[in-house]
């Protein structure tokens, strides 16, 4: 059985996908308080609706589904931004711990305390 080498950040390419740079930019202005004074707005604009619409059902069916709709896309976009972020801090916790074991006077021993100390993952979690 061959030992599988962990993952390193030297290993990553620069080189991020169209849908990865989308999902980015996303997450980025999601979290800008521009995005939550446009949410406060449309519940704003939404609540005196109220008045204009003749059945409550209509009213209510209005917001939940728009917020369900931008929920769900931004769950996508947010869970695509947060399995790559995750996966750069491991690949960096492994680059260290992979350090920490070059340094040790005896290699073979220095890897086994720093992989049981630090916790290098034999396979990471997709």
């Amino acid at each position: 059985m061959s030992e599988r080498k962990a993952h390193m950040p030297s290993d990553v390419t620069g080189k991020v996908g169209v849908f990865d740079r989308f999902a980015t930019a996303a997450s980025r202005f999601f979290s800008k308080p521009g995005f939550f004074v446009f949410c406060l707005a449309v519940v704003v604009v939404w609540a005196p609706s109220f008045l204009i619409l003749p059945n409550v059902d209509t009213w209510q069916l209005i917001i939940n589904t728009t917020t369900t709709i931008i929920t769900f896309l931004m769950v996508a976009l947010l869970q695509n931004t947060q399995t790559r972020a995750d996966k750069a801090i491991q690949d960096k916790l492994n680059a260290i711990a992979d350090a920490l074991a070059d340094l040790s006077d005896d290699h073979a021993e220095g890897e086994k305390e720093a992989e049981a100390a630090i916790g290098v993952e034999e396979r990471e979690s997709a």
